[in-house]
């Protein structure tokens, strides 16, 4: 199985002015949904690269530290559970309850990352909003 693996950017003022000239051009240049950003010699950009390219470099401008990593397409369930922030015991629950889908790899059983990232999503989300109906309901009693 494929390493984690990152590196991380560190871009001095020149480049950060260069990435910032970049972001408006691309803001400008911005295509419709569905249609492909053309540029000179280069391939054209779908409109989701085009914005995941404008807030790397709109990051980079800002002058904060970017770094980017690579997830293998599929987890075994150790690194998954790290991913995720849980035990490999929870995980192994979700696999059998059905809340994360996987597969066999021989006797081991695999994830698929994109599974991974929309099972943290949602769990993103339910945090938030119990942590919405937490908040409303010290307003509904008046709790500071």
């Amino acid at each position: 199985m494929p390493e984690l693996g990152s590196s991380t950017v560190f871009a001095d003022p020149a480049e950060r002015r260069e990435a910032a000239r970049l972001v408006a051009f691309l803001e400008r240049s911005m295509p419709e949904r569905g249609e492909r950003l053309a540029l000179a010699g280069a391939p054209e950009l779908t409109p989701d690269f085009a914005d995941l390219l404008a807030r790397v470099l709109r990051e980079i401008a800002d002058g904060h530290t970017v770094t980017v990593g690579s997830i293998p397409p599929e987890l075994t369930t150790t690194v998954a559970a790290e991913q995720l922030g849980v035990s490999r015991t929870t995980l192994m629950k979700w696999v059998r309850t059905g809340e994360l889908p996987s597969h066999k790899v021989g006797t081991h059983t695999r994830v698929k990352t994109a599974d991974v990232v929309a099972l943290r999503n949602r769990r993103i989300r339910a945090q938030r909003a119990a942590l919405e109906e937490l908040l409303a309901l010290e307003d509904d009693f008046d709790i500071e």
